[in-house]
């Protein structure tokens, strides 16, 4: 039985966050007697300072890093702040990726997004595609600085021999998400928006036409991932983490669904006059299921049930 000392210190930033919570649920099922897991949020240190961010890896000093610290918000967030994205998330990164190489991390794994990919490319997109066109205008700001990770990542590991590694999963969802109406991702952005007019006797309005398809990935998959990267995955490129393009949905099938999961028996309706932002982002998860061919997905409409459940239990602490 490995004891504290000989134990693999895993550092994972933005550990108080929708994937960081669901790494530590299924790190605590694995059980694994070779890691222990330390995760941080922005209360234990402000990751766009250096100093602040070096302080973190004195008093830890990790062997490994998960990296999932970001500035990160839905399309209408993005449209209004795109220089704050872009400054924010280049300064978290620098300072993780540096303190990396100053503390001697054995690997960090960091967390990209299929959004920054090409906005004009051919699909389903792959992990050769990265830089080969401008991102959708909607996200620029966060699109570039999350490229730029990769970037710096490449550069470190040709300089200085240091295995840094980024993943890119699709939609990421699940408990602990942030529910806020301002600025949440999609599904948890429509599950406060399903609550909310269950409990005005209202109409459920969706933003958009629900044309719009999309691969989302369940926080519990994506961490269970996470953790085969970070133990298993030797090789430098980026790597996909998605579901397969069999499985992209709409979003007027995930309203649907999460009506159904709410017990909402009102009028689903599509504003039109809102943005949809890109239409598809497909994306192959060919590289991953060669690695990993037996791993199986949280099927959506399980996932999505358990996340709503989630919400209306936890409704009072939930980030909204």
């Amino acid at each position: 039985m490995a004891t504290l000392e000989n134990q693999k210190i895993v550092l994972v930033t933005g550990g108080t966050g929708l994937v960081g919570q669901a790494i530590k649920k299924i790190a605590t099922q694995q059980n694994d007697p070779l890691y222990h897991f330390i995760f941080v949020g922005s209360q234990q240190a402000n990751l766009i300072n250096f100093e602040e961010t070096r302080n973190l890896f004195e008093k830890y000093k990790p062997n490994f890093v998960i990296h999932l610290a970001a500035m990160v918000g839905g399309l209408f967030k993005n449209l209004r702040q795109n220089v704050e994205f872009f400054r924010y998330n280049m300064s978290i990164n620098d300072n993780i990726l540096n303190c990396c190489r100053i503390y001697n991390v054995e690997k960090c794994v960091s967390c990209l997004s299929t959004c920054i990919f090409p906005d004009k490319i051919t699909y389903p997109i792959n992990e050769t595609q990265l830089h080969l066109g401008p991102p959708h205008s909607s996200n620029e700001g966060y699109s570039y600085a999350k490229r730029m990770l990769e970037v710096l990542s490449r550069l470190y590991n040709n300089q200085y021999g240091s295995k840094f590694v980024c993943v890119v999963p699709t939609n990421v969802y699940g408990p602990h998400d942030n529910y806020n109406l301002e600025d949440s991702h999609v599904i948890p952005g429509l599950i406060h928006k399903c609550y909310n007019s269950m409990k005005q006797n209202s109409d459920f309005v969706v933003w958009g036409s629900g044309k719009p398809l999309r691969q989302f990935i369940f926080s519990e998959d994506l961490a269970r991932l996470f953790l085969w990267v970070l133990k298993n995955y030797e090789k430098s490129e980026p790597l996909i983490l998605s579901v397969a393009e069999k499985h992209e949905v709409s979003i007027e099938t995930v309203a649907t669904l999460i009506s159904k999961s709410m017990n909402f028996n009102g009028n689903l309706i599509f504003d039109s006059s809102k943005a949809d932002g890109q239409f598809k982002k497909t994306v192959s998860n060919e590289r991953l299921m060669e690695l990993i061919p037996d791993f199986q997905f949280t099927p959506i409409e399980i996932a999505i049930e358990e996340s709503c459940q989630w919400f209306l239990q936890n409704y009072e602490t939930a980030r909204k």
